[in-house]
């Protein structure tokens, strides 16, 4: 089976940096996009940023100018570089997958990684 798994995230201060990264492991033919989404305490999962499969990214405006989404492909990696970081950026983050596998297309969510940004 097809699974996502975080890693990266911790404690940082105001103005600090993380990189987090998502690691994709199963039977895989194609990765169409992938994708970093974040969910605070009492709040709806909100989407953060996509990279697809030409390249292409996008970013939430909240995020936009400090995070950076990239992929090694042939590892089947994303990360997201975390710049600036504030302390609404406190989350857990998680990975998102399109994958298209021997049983077909499907979305993954990884477990989730935790980033607190505290003094």
């Amino acid at each position: 089976q097809v699974q996502l798994v975080e890693s990266g995230g911790g404690l940082v201060q105001p103005g600090g940096s993380l990189r987090l990264s998502c690691a994709v492991s199963g039977s895989i033919v194609r990765i169409n996009a992938m994708a970093w989404y974040r969910q605070a305490p009492g709040k709806e999962r909100e989407w953060v940023s996509t990279i697809i499969s030409g390249g292409s990214t996008g970013y939430a405006d909240s995020v936009k100018g400090r995070f950076t989404i990239s992929r090694d492909n042939l590892k089947n990696l994303v990360y997201l570089q975390m710049n600036s970081l504030k302390p609404d950026d406190t989350a857990v983050y998680y990975c998102n997958a399109d994958i298209f596998s021997s049983i077909g297309t499907h979305n993954y969510w990884g477990q989730g990684t935790q980033v607190t940004v505290s003094s």
